[in-house]
């Protein structure tokens, strides 16, 4: 699936960036307060610092700023969990290296996750399926982590609760976000995640 192309009309990519970083961050605290449709881009211009006229040197449209949030959230996430495939940690290590890893990115982008999950609908056609197929993606990799260390002897899982379990961990993680008005009075996220693992792992040995 290819990766949509988001149209601008400047060619330094660094500054390309930059300036939808910058988009991103005012949009995702407009579509938490607004939500996406009561919002326009005149208002993600000047909560970006920009005019609109700027903004759309960057965009063709507010549907693109949308796909940049949930891009954004994929790539971070792809690239931490990366990091943990290629880790020289071996077995449970490396599994729980991995959850904490994904529930922190999670906790670092817990708006921009809040508004893809409840917006990730008005995403226009051609974008929704790179979308999906990132998901599939980032459960892949969790799902990788956990077989190896079934072939490694540290975990006794059938295919089926490999791949039920991988998608327990991704629903746990979203869990801090989308329960963040409840959960995050309770427990810090070393707690949570800590006792997150602890649930996840125990049936499993």
């Amino acid at each position: 699936m290819m990766k949509k192309s988001v149209p601008s009309m400047v060619k330094d990519p660094q500054l390309v960036k930059k300036r939808r970083e910058q988009m991103v961050k005012g949009a995702v605290r407009l579509f938490i307060e607004k939500g996406f449709h009561r919002t326009t881009t005149r208002e993600i211009a000047k909560e970006s610092g920009f005019s609109i006229g700027t903004l759309y040197e960057y965009i063709g449209s507010k549907e693109d700023v949308l796909y940049l949030v949930c891009d954004a959230i994929y790539e971070e996430v792809s690239r931490k969990l990366t990091k943990q495939l290629d880790s020289s940690l071996t077995g449970i290590e490396r599994l729980q290296k991995a959850i904490a890893s994904f529930f922190q990115v999670v906790d670092e982008m817990q708006d921009e996750v809040l508004v893809m999950y409840q917006e990730a609908k008005s995403l226009p056609k051609e974008a929704l399926p790179y979308v999906l197929q990132k998901e599939h993606e980032m459960t892949a990799m969790i799902e990788a982590i956990i077989r190896d260390c079934v072939t490694e002897g540290v975990l006794s899982l059938s295919d089926d609760q490999i791949k039920l379990r991988a998608h327990n961990i991704l629903v746990q993680g979203h869990m801090w976000t989308f329960r963040r008005w409840s959960i995050q009075k309770l427990f810090t996220l070393e707690q949570y995640t800590a006792l997150q693992m602890e649930q996840l792992l125990a049936s499993s040995r």
